[in-house]
Order: structure tokens, then C-alpha cells, then sequence
């Protein structure tokens, strides 16, 4: 009976529709996108936000609706789906209907009854399938007849007679390597670099694009260029890719499906009917740049009536892999187009532009020159003196065979018109710019712009102090973090692009509390999967041609496997990907305690570019170890896996109490030498005897303030060693060494120009580490949403359900602001130092709790004393005052 009356009161609502009320329900998603269209999730996720001005709003239940007619969903009517009144807060559901469709638009909306048992309706949203089951696919996937080694990136092209008005026309398309496609013309999209990299020969990715407003009733044109990517690897470096299993000329599979306004279907898929013929592309590779020859370009040849009689036709080839899954991931763009801050004319022949930052991404060139004059365009990190790039610290694992792919250098070939370039296949990471002419050319400041790439995920964090560089420190730090999305975790973007598993779980806290990236890290740990090999056993690079499974992949690294979907659920309270990842960290685990006979392990590359000290390795992956034992443990427990959970959870306290047993010197309070490292990373990882953490973090401060609060790690103690002396009553200490401006530092990175974070802590490092754009010491942004603004996730309560708020009000600063869109809304931690007072306002959000404690020393006015204080959602004004 309630359930009946709860709906009449949903229908009621949904008909007053914009009736003003104090709760809004916003923000809905479903598999963490928005409106997605092409998904193929059998049990896609449903989530919302909930916002109001009041406080203490919570949500008692929520009901969902789906229906396949927007008209009629909101009256209850044709409904796919009704979950009914669900009692529960939380803001996540699961798909619970018949089984979902391929080619059909759902649409949805939530209905959440607050804590007065007053009903709140969303908008209405949706969502859209493609391909259900492989069957669904017509026709073939294709290529042209040369062979891997043919430079020149192919053209296709497709002409179709759409005789009828359409309504509706999807496209859906995979490539092995990249493409980009276009219809009567147009470029269909703004997705750069599509599809995301993935081991090609165990899993394909495809796009789904709405291409509704590109067609038109008569004849259509569909074209598609191709491009070598990861899969056709054909430039040399250290890493192999040139002899990856997979690797073979670049091939596609399209699915064109049209639905006429009579409810007709047709679909025109890939076959030998598709012609092809050689680009202007006359060579590309992910890796080192692209070469373009502009008097070869082909006006028209993706419009209807192009004659394409000299062409060749395509021939049908084998599919790359068994898996062909839907790209349900935010994909790369270009988010921000830059002028040049500066242009050096060396020449009539060289011409060197400087951008205001370090960068990913590619530029683009307009230019009038002589016809087969040659234009070479070097993108680089640095200037020799002599003011010309120098690449020397980023080429030195390109191993070229000749001088006919110079490394991060485009060359185009000018057709004697005016000329535009910017490359479709390869980015780079760069500050500036040589172009060099074989003939004289004219350039000035807007012949060149640099274009920003990244997996285009949106920003869920802000951070703002009184500390004008340490503000710059966490700007920096998200830039290298974005610098090196690529739809997967990057190391660097130029260097090496590859998906190094110990600088991704090291950012992994910065990423989520800044950007919602769930959906990259969803895709990437899908390419841990297809990577691992029967016996648990990572390689160190994933997405990798066969490299890495034999050096530096042990626990400090390639615990990435179980730290990152443990984070997902802390920062989401989804535990889709722990669940899904769940037998690959148990096997892993399970290969690690099988070398491990005295419950501790050498295996691992160590705490990476340290300052100068350098700490036990064994410390230091024994207690990567210790981690992905607990979290398996706790995953068991979370999924009623019992004997499971309590099995590795008795490991994971033999493996704490070997540590301990082995590195730990009880007299002293000292593990191993002592070095910085070795004394916060197992305060970090939380294994030090509760007896014995005061005498260890007094050692660390001790060891800290003799560097004259300088940093003295790698990147693994770097990621411990700030979070270790805040835990620990330390705080002030760890803000001093956040925000030193003299080497070593984060600081002394951004009063010396950086703009992204550098790969060693010298500005003047050799040529084998000084990548200016890496995101492995990037914790520190992640500190200061903790250590600084106070805001934590917790596990008891995950996605930010409960909030845990801890701030530090250091010496040094007046005041601080971090900001958080969590799933459920945006949390705020803002406090202001007024002499021996600190006034905080702190903004819950709807449906959720807090417990605010104050920091030692400190008492809160309005509660008499106690700590923590438990916060309502909305708005909070607290005082604080020294004891």
C-alpha cells in the first residue's frame, strides 16, 4: 500500500515539475557518464546529487524509472524498469529490469524521499546502448593490401544513398591503431586519438557517435583516415613496441546505422565495397611525430561525387582480438588552445615560439611557402644557450635506425598555397617550438598555437591558500597529473608515454580528489587483465608489447592492481572495480607470498630518484606487500568472502609483524638506517606498533628538521613522508618541507619556471631523468586536500557518505581552501587565522554526515570541549581557539 501511495505522490510531483522546492536532485549519471550514448553494461549504474540551502537533509529512500518514452516516463507509463521505493541513503543504484536492448534510448529519473518523508523528482536523463552482443555486428573489419611496414596512412572512403527522411543515424566504429572519421566532409566529433590504447590482441575499444545532423535524404559520403598508433608501431625504442605480438597494418570495422523517420533500419557496415587509396599522411607514430605532404592532399575525397575511380578496394582481414567492448570512458581533447608568449626569430629559416607552460598535446601551423620547400617542427622541454630546443633529455630511449623520424619533430611538406597542419595521430610534451625551413618562410606570433590534450575528465577539485607558491605547487601538480592522461596513467608525454604502474598509484589520491577520472581507471585496469599472466605475475608498463615482466615490477609497483580499485571505492563507494579486480589481486598476492617464504620481499625497483639517501628496498616493497595483503582482506569482507578475508588477513599481519621483526629496532625507534623513507613509509602504511609511533615519528621529525626541513626521498617516501609527520602530530613540519623554495623541493621547481612537475629533484639533472613533465612525486596535491584542508574519505561510510575532517592550521599560512565534488556533492574545508583564533566554515553535503576534529591544541567553542564534533549536511560556522 505505501509503495502504490509513494508512486501517486512521485506522478503528482513529476506533473508540478517546476514547482520550487528547497531540494533539487541533480546530476545524474549512468555509468559515470552523462547521457551516454553507445554503453553495452548489462547492469549499467545509476547515480544523482542531491542539493539543498537547508542542513540536515538526508535521503530515507529513492525509486527509479526507466522508460524507453521521455513522454511518458514521468506519468509511470510504458515503464521499462521500476525499482520501487528503495529504503536506503545511498546515491548509487544498480539495474535490475530485463535484460536491455541493443540501439535503444532509455530514459531515466530518480525520485528520493527526504528525512520528512517528502518526495524530490530529478529531471529527466538518459542513456543509450549499442552493440548488446556481438552479433549485432555486420560486416567485417578492413584494410588496404600493404603491409606494416607501408609509411603512408590509408584513406577510406564510402558513399550510400539515404532515399528516405532520416530521423535518427548512429555510427559505430573500432580501429586497430587510430582513426578519424568524417561524414560529407566533416570531421564527426571532437575525440582526438580514438580508440584509447589497450593490448590489442586480447581487447578492442569502440566509439559510438551521433551523426544525425551530418547526413542528409539523397547521397552521403563517409571517410576515414587511419593511423598506426600503438598497434603499428613503427619507430624504435627501448621498450619494443616495433616487435609488439599484435603488431600489423592498421584495420577498422563500422557499423553506419540509420533509422528513417517511417521506423525503417538500415546499416552499412565495412566491406570490400569501401575503397582506399594513400594520405598526404606520409608517415605517423605515436611515439616520435607525423610527416605531411601538403601537395598530396585530395580535395573533396570524403564528399559525395568524389571520383574515386583510381582507387583500390578494401580487403576484408581478420579482427584483432576476440573482445570488441564499448569506450565508455571521457575521451581525449583538446581543452585549450595557447598563443606563443614569445617568437625568436633566428632567421628567414628558424623560427623558435615559446609557450607560456609545459604541455601534452600537439601544435598547429599555418604557413605559405614555396611548393616542396620542407618545414621541420621540433617540440622540446629546454633551449640551449643559443636559445634553439634541445631535445637531449627526453630522446634518450628512442633507439632510430636512421635519420628519417627525427624524435618530437613534425615535418610537412608546403604545397606553394597557404598551408594549415596540426597532427591527428601523436602528441607530445613541450614548452617550444623550432620551426626550421629548407627555403625561406614568413612567421609571426599567430602562425603557431599550441593545442592542450588530455583524457578530457572534468574537475572535481580547488585548492586556494595564502601562500601564492603553494598554490602554484598544486596547479603544477594537476597539470603533469592531466599531462599524462591519455586514456590511461602515463609516466610522461614524451619520453615514453608509457603506463608506468608506480608513478599511477603514487597520483592516484591527487587524480580523485581533483578530477573525476573513475572511467579512465575503470579501462585501464580492464588492460591489467588482458596483461597479467597466469601466475598473478604485472608487467611494470600497461598497456606493454611483452617488456616489463622481468624488471621493476614488483609490489612497490605493480601493487597499482590493488591500490587503485580500493581508492575507487573509498573516493566513489562503487565497488564495481573491486569486485571486478577481485581474483586478479588475489592471484597476484598469491604469486608475491609464494617467493616470499619469510614473509618479506626484495622484489621491486626501491624507492625511485631519491634526493641522496637511498632506503631499504626490502622495507619498502615488503610493505606494498602488506597493503595488497590488507585490501584483499578487506575486499573479502566486503564481498562475504569469508575464509578469504580471514586468510589474508592473518597474512597481512604476518607480513607486519616480519617488518617489524626484521627493519624495526624497538631500543631506538628505528627502521632500518633511518632515512626519511624508511621511517614514513611504515607510518604511512600504518604497521609501526601503537607502542612504539611516537619515538618513530619524533625520529622522522628529528630526521626532517636535520635537512633543515628538506625533502630526502624518492617517490615512494615522497608519497609517505608528508602524510606520516601530519598523522603524527607533525603538521606544521610537513607544511615547512610542502613549502620550501630552496632545493631540494616542490617549491624550488616553481620559483625556477616549472609549470608541471619534473622527473628529478635537480633542475639540472642528466639527460637519463630530467623529463620536466612527470607525475610521480605529484602526492603532494593530494596532501593538501588531507593534510592542510582536513577532508578524508571513510571506508566505513565510502564516496564521501561520511566524511572524515581532520584540518592543520600550519605556521606559515593565514588562511586555506580545499573544495571536493565528492559523488553525493561538494564538501568545502575553508579556515582563516585571526591570532590565537581560527574561524572555519566547512559545507557538508545533502545527505551526508561529517565528524570535524580539531587539531591538538586546539578546542571548538560551540561543543564544550568535545572532539570530534559530528557535522549535519549544509553549512557550518566553527571557532576554534589554542587550549
Amino acid at each position: 500500500m505505501r509503495t502504490k501511495l509513494f508512486s501517486l505522490i512521485l506522478v503528482a510531483v513529476a506533473l508540478l515539475g517546476c514547482q520550487k522546492t528547497a531540494v533539487r536532485v541533480t546530476g545524474l549519471q549512468c555509468e559515470h557518464l552523462e547521457n551516454p550514448i553507445g554503453i553495452d553494461a548489462s547492469i549499467p549504474r545509476f547515480s544523482w546529487k542531491i542539493e539543498s540551502e537547508a542542513n540536515n537533509v538526508n535521503q530515507i529512500s529513492w525509486q527509479i524509472r526507466i522508460s524507453t518514452d521521455s513522454t511518458t516516463l514521468a506519468a509511470g507509463k510504458n515503464l521499462v524498469w521500476d525499482s520501487g521505493e528503495t529504503n536506503s541513503g545511498s546515491q548509487l543504484a544498480l539495474y535490475k529490469g530485463n535484460e536491455l536492448q541493443s540501439f535503444t534510448r532509455y530514459f531515466w529519473q530518480v525520485t528520493v524521499q527526504d528525512q520528512e518523508g517528502k518526495p524530490h523528482t530529478s529531471g529527466i536523463a538518459s542513456f543509450e546502448t549499442a552493440m548488446m552482443t556481438t552479433s549485432d555486428w555486420l560486416g567485417t573489419w578492413i584494410s588496404d593490401t600493404n603491409d606494416k611496414n607501408h609509411k603512408p596512412a590509408p584513406y577510406f572512403r564510402k558513399e550510400i544513398d539515404a532515399g528516405k527522411k532520416v530521423r535518427t543515424a548512429r555510427a559505430y566504429i573500432s580501429a586497430a591503431g587510430l582513426y578519424e572519421l568524417s561524414v560529407n566532409g566533416k570531421k564527426v566529433g571532437d575525440r582526438l586519438l580514438d580508440p584509447m590504447y589497450t593490448r590489442f590482441d586480447k581487447r578492442n575499444l569502440y566509439a559510438t557517435f551521433d551523426i544525425t545532423s551530418l547526413l542528409k535524404e539523397g547521397k552521403n559520403s563517409f571517410g576515414v583516415l587511419l593511423g598506426n598508433g600503438w598497434y603499428n608501431h613503427q619507430s624504435t625504442a627501448v621498450w619494443y613496441f616495433d616487435k609488439a605480438p599484435w603488431r600489423d597494418r592498421p584495420r577498422f570495422i563500422a557499423n553506419i546505422r540509420i533509422t528513417y523517420e517511417d521506423g525503417s533500419i538500415e546499416t552499412y557496415a565495412t566491406d570490400p565495397t569501401w575503397k582506399t587509396t594513400d594520405s598526404p599522411v606520409i608517415f605517423n607514430s605515436i611515439y616520435t611525430a607525423e610527416h605531411y605532404d601538403a601537395r598530396k592532399q585530395l580535395p573533396g575525397w570524403d564528399q559525395s561525387g568524389f571520383n574515386d575511380s583510381a582507387w583500390m578496394q578494401a580487403v576484408p582481414t581478420a579482427a584483432p582480438s576476440g573482445q570488441l567492448v564499448a569506450q565508455q570512458l571521457h575521451p581525449i581533447r583538446v581543452t585549450k588552445r595557447l598563443k606563443a608568449s614569445k617568437l625568436d626569430k633566428k632567421s628567414d629559416t628558424c623560427y623558435v615560439f615559446s609557450f607560456p607552460g609545459n604541455i601534452a598535446g600537439i601544435t598547429e601551423l599555418r604557413i605559405k611557402g614555396a611548393e616542396g620547400a620542407v618545414v621541420r617542427i621540433k617540440h622540446g622541454e629546454r633551449l640551449y644557450e643559443n636559445g634553439l630546443v634541445d631535445l637531449s633529455n627526453i630522446d634518450l630511449h628512442y633507439r632510430p635506425t636512421d635519420d628519417s623520424d627525427p624524435f618530437q619533430t613534425d615535418i610537412v611538406i608546403l604545397s606553394g598555397h597557404d598551408d594549415r597542419f596540426s597532427p591527428k595521430f601523436n602528441y607530445k610534451g613541450f614548452q617550444y617550438v623550432e620551426i626550421t625551413a629548407s627555403q625561406p618562410v614568413e612567421l609571426n606570433e599567430n602562425s603557431l598555437e599550441a593545442l592542450v590534450m588530455h583524457s578530457d575528465v572534468p574537475s572535481v577539485g580547488q585548492i586556494q591558500s595564502s601562500n601564492p607558491v603553494l598554490d602554484k605547487i598544486w596547479a603544477a601538480g594537476n597539470s603533469s597529473y592531466l599531462a599524462n592522461l591519455f586514456g590511461y596513467p602515463t609516466d610522461c608525454p614524451q619520453r615514453e608515454k608509457n603506463g608506468w604502474t608506480g608513478d599511477s598509484h603514487i597520483a592516484i589520491e591527487t587524480g580523485l580528489y581533483n578530477f573525476d577520472a573513475i572511467t579512465v581507471y575503470e579501462k585501464w585496469m580492464n588492460d591489467f587483465r588482458d596483461e597479467q599472466q597466469p601466475n598473478g605475475v604485472l608487467p611494470n608498463i600497461i598497456p606493454t608489447s611483452g617488456w616489463g615482466y622481468t624488471w621493476g615490477n614488483g609490489p612497490d609497483w605493480t601493487s597499482a592492481v590493488a591500490i587503485i580499485p580500493w581508492e575507487i571505492y573509498e573516493f566513489y563507494g562503487d565497488d564495481r572495480l573491486l569486485h571486478t579486480m577481485y581474483d586478479n589481486v588475489k592471484r597476484y598476492v598469491d604469486y608475491i607470498h609464494s617467493i616470499s617464504p619469510n614473509d618479506t620481499t626484495d622484489w621491486g625497483l626501491g624507492d625511485w630518484v631519491p634526493v641522496k639517501t637511498v632506503s631499504s628496498k626490502t622495507l619498502t616493497s615488503s610493505l606494498f606487500y602488506y597493503a595488497d595483503a590488507l585490501i584483499l582482506s578487506k575486499a573479502a569482507a566486503r564481498f562475504d568472502k569469508k575464509e578469504d578475508a580471514a586468510h589474508y588477513a592473518t597474512l597481512a599481519g604476518r607480513i607486519k609483524d616480519a617488518i617489524n621483526t626484521h627493519f624495526l629496532n624497538r631500543e631506538s625507534g628505528i627502521y632500518c638506517s633511518g632515512s626519511q623513507t624508511e621511517l614514513a613509509t611504515p607510518l604511512y602504511w600504518d604497521i609501526v606498533p601503537e607502542e612504539m609511533k611516537a619515538k618513530v615519528a619524533k625520529n622522522l621529525y628529528d630526521q626532517v628538521a636535520g635537512k633543515d626541513f628538506h625533502i630526502d626521498t624518492g617517490i615512494l617516501g615522497a608519497k609517505a613522508l608528508l602524510h606520516a609527520l601530519t598523522a603524527n602530530g607533525y603538521a606544521d613540519a610537513a607544511y615547512k618541507v610542502a613549502s620550501q623554495e630552496t632545493y631540494p623541493s616542490w617549491g624550488y621547481w616553481i620559483v625556477n619556471g616549472a609549470t608541471t612537475f619534473y622527473e628529478n629533484w635537480k633542475i639540472d639533472a642528466s639527460v637519463n631523468d630530467a623529463s620536466l613533465n612527470h607525475i610521480m612525486f605529484g602526492d603532494i596535491g593530494a596532501w593538501m586536500f588531507k593534510g592542510l584542508g582536513g577532508i578524508y574519505p571513510d571506508e566505513n561510510a565510502p564516496g564521501f557518505k561520511h566524511i572524515l575532517l581532520k584540518p592543520n592550521f600550519v605556521e606559515g599560512l593565514t588562511y586555506f581552501e580545499a573544495s571536493h565534488t565528492s559523488p553525493y556533492g561538494k564538501i568545502t574545508s575553508r579556515w582563516e587565522k585571526t591570532g590565537d583564533t581560527v574561524n572555519c566554515t566547512i559545507v557538508i553535503p545533502a545527505n551526508c554526515s561529517a565528524a570535524f576534529y580539531a587539531p591538538q591544541g586546539m578546542s571548538i567553542e560551540q561543543n564544550s570541549g568535545k572532539n570530534p564534533v559530528g557535522l549535519t549536511s549544509g553549512k557550518h560556522r566553527l571557532t576554534l581557539k589554542k587550549i
